[in-house]
């Protein structure tokens, strides 16, 4: 990947944001990638010196590196900091570096990862971090023969405001807190994982053999829903936004309005599926397609 440097934000500063020791290990693929799209994941491998990143727009992850550097150097005792677990399944071997595993007194482990992220995240929740915590569950249970008990992500709120937390009742109360994510049951953490790795396992094949790539689903390019708009024919902005053409006819005709009213629909679009978001969407055939290039 190429950095470029478009702010021109002096040396020392390109070096530091640029610096990249991630390392996956003796793995084909990561649980971060795994739970990914395997379409993106082939496209930047394949396009790796055709793509750009300016510096600047590393600033967030390099500073959740730092976070967790500060962190896993202070675990100790029943805190087991960045341990890497590798596990095969069907001729890959798939590895997960886990933040913090706490030994619990019963046995199990409490699995906890640091992200350093918006006070949004928390209030609405992440799927992926529902996938991420339980694909790490998958591999201490099947690499270390060691039950788990709870998943937890300890969130750094980049974003966090105090007067805000005194305002507002479902503001998080503190710019660090703990959110409880939902723990599967065993039989769901294994079927999830291995569909997972079985897609991306397909997408190498279509790769290899020069056929179309998995398609990347809605979930994957965060699909906005399609919106029904109760709305003044001359003006933009809706009177009312509805989910359902027929709640929004009940609407039109409880409020009684008229000719110059209507009800538009508003297609939903996938938010990531752009260069805003999407690194590869220059490279993407269903992306070019749906623009009508392709």
């Amino acid at each position: 990947m190429k950095i470029t440097n478009l702010t021109n934000l002096p040396d020392p500063v390109v070096k530091a944001l640029s610096k990249d020791n991630y390392s996956r290990g003796e793995s084909q693929i990561s649980v971060t990638t795994l739970i990914d799209c395997p379409r993106i994941r082939l496209l930047r491998e394949e396009h790796d010196d055709e793509i750009s990143e300016d510096v600047s727009e590393k600033l967030w992850s390099v500073l959740g590196t730092a976070v967790h550097n500060i962190f896993e150097e202070t675990a100790e005792g029943e805190y087991i900091s960045e341990e890497r677990i590798f596990f095969d399944l069907n001729g890959w071997t798939v590895s997960g570096a886990i933040d913090i595993q706490k030994k619990e007194p019963d046995g199990s482990i409490t699995i906890m990862d640091y992200k350093c992220t918006s006070v949004w995240s928390v209030i609405f929740g992440k799927e992926e971090w529902v996938e991420q915590l339980n694909a790490y569950a998958y591999l201490v249970r099947k690499a270390k023969d060691v039950s788990v008990g709870k998943l937890q992500i300890v969130a750094i709120l980049r974003d966090w405001k105090k007067r805000d937390s005194q305002t507002k009742p479902d503001y998080p109360q503190s710019p660090i807190v703990i959110v409880d994510i939902p723990k599967w049951t065993e039989t769901q953490q294994d079927n999830y994982f291995e569909q997972r790795v079985a897609l991306h396992q397909e997408g190498e094949f279509a790769a290899l053999m020069g056929d179309e790539l998995p398609q990347c689903s809605n979930k994957e390019r965060w699909m906005r829903d399609a919106k029904f708009a109760v709305k003044k024919k001359t003006n933009k902005r809706a009177i009312k936004l509805f989910n359902n053409k027929e709640d929004a006819d009940a609407f039109f005709l409880k409020e009684g309005l008229g000719s110059d009213c209507e009800v538009e629909e508003r297609v939903g679009d996938p938010i990531r599926c752009s260069q805003n978001y999407c690194r590869v969407a220059d490279f993407c055939t269903q992306y070019q397609r749906e623009l009508g290039n392709g």
